[in-house]
């Protein structure tokens, strides 16, 4: 096993070969300069969900089930219940006035 050594060792200079005017100035040195940030488009706010229970038909839930299964093993989006369920929800709001 090797020496230990007190940390005030760790601390000393391994080598005099940085010019202590260097030294300074890269620690101390000037502010840095700002960057320049370019203007960033606003994207649209993200999408916030929200916990949503309710009861359907069997028969209904066993096909939407189905389909996104089917649908994940194929590749095919939407394949989630939940992005199922929005994309058959949306245009029954929209057409009665509920979402604009």
């Amino acid at each position: 096993m090797t020496e230990r050594r007190p940390l005030v060792e760790g601390l000393k200079p391994v080598s005099p070969l940085v010019d202590p005017s260097v030294e300074k100035q890269f620690v101390f040195g000037g502010t840095a300069k700002p960057e320049v940030v370019a203007a960033v488009e606003r994207a649209a706010p993200p999408v916030v969900r929200a916990p949503f229970t309710t009861r359907i038909r069997a028969d209904f839930a066993a096909a939407v089930k189905r389909a996104s299964l089917e649908r994940q093993l194929s590749g095919i989006t939407p394949n989630t219940l939940q992005e199922i369920l929005e994309e058959a929800l949306e245009p029954w709001l929209r057409a009665h006035g509920y979402v604009p």
